[in-house]
C-alpha cells in the first residue's frame, strides 16, 4: 500500500510541475564572467542569464529554474533531448537578448543541440 502511495504522489507532483511550467525562450552564451550577480567570481557552467522578464531588479540573482527544450525555433530538425537541467540565475541577459532564459553553452548541450542556437523552452523554479 505505501508503495502505491508513494507512486501516485511522485506522479501528482511531476504533473503539477508540468502544469506550472512558464513558456519561453532558450539560447547560449560562452563567456561566464564577470557576471552581473557575482562579479568576477565563477559559479560553475550550469548556469543562466536571465531576460528583462525575469531578472526583477537582481533578486532573481542565485535562483534555480529547471529548464527543458519543448521545440525548435529555426530550420534544426529535432534539436531537443528529451532531458531538462537545473541552472543558476548568475546574470542578467543584455536588453534587446532574444531568450527569456540564456543558458551556458553546457547547459544549452544537456537540452539540446547547441547548432540549433535558439529553442523553445519551459522553465520552472525549483
Amino acid at each position: 500500500m505505501s508503495k502505491n502511495i508513494v507512486v501516485f504522489t511522485t506522479v501528482l507532483l511531476f504533473l503539477f510541475s508540468i502544469a506550472y511550467a512558464t513558456p519561453g525562450i532558450g539560447t547560449f552564451y560562452t563567456s561566464y564572467t564577470p557576471s552581473a550577480c557575482y562579479g568576477g567570481k565563477q559559479e560553475g557552467v550550469m548556469i543562466a542569464a536571465a531576460s528583462d522578464t525575469l531578472w526583477d531588479n537582481g533578486r532573481v540573482c542565485g535562483k534555480k529554474f529547471r529548464v527543458k527544450c519543448t521545440g525548435p525555433r529555426n530550420p534544426v530538425p529535432h534539436p531537443c533531448t528529451g532531458k531538462s537541467v537545473t541552472v543558476t540565475i548568475v546574470d542578467h541577459c543584455p536588453s534587446g537578448c532574444a531568450s527569456t532564459i540564456d543558458l551556458s553553452r553546457e547547459a544549452f548541450a544537456q537540452i539540446a543541440n547547441p547548432v540549433a542556437g535558439i529553442i523553445n523552452i519551459d522553465y520552472i523554479p525549483v
